[in-house]
């Protein structure tokens, strides 16, 4: 692998990471909310 295409892989893996974690959290707190509403409307 050229080191141009390292750079591009390496960048790609870092910048995955906080989009993952900023994901995750984001879905936990769509469906957090939704149960939350359909549990209070009883």
């Amino acid at each position: 692998m050229s080191a141009l295409e390292s750079a591009i892989w390496t960048a790609l893996g870092y910048a995955s990471m906080p989009a993952i974690f900023l994901g995750g959290f984001a879905a936990t707190a769509l469906v957090a909310c939704f149960v939350f509403d359909k549990l209070n409307k009883k």
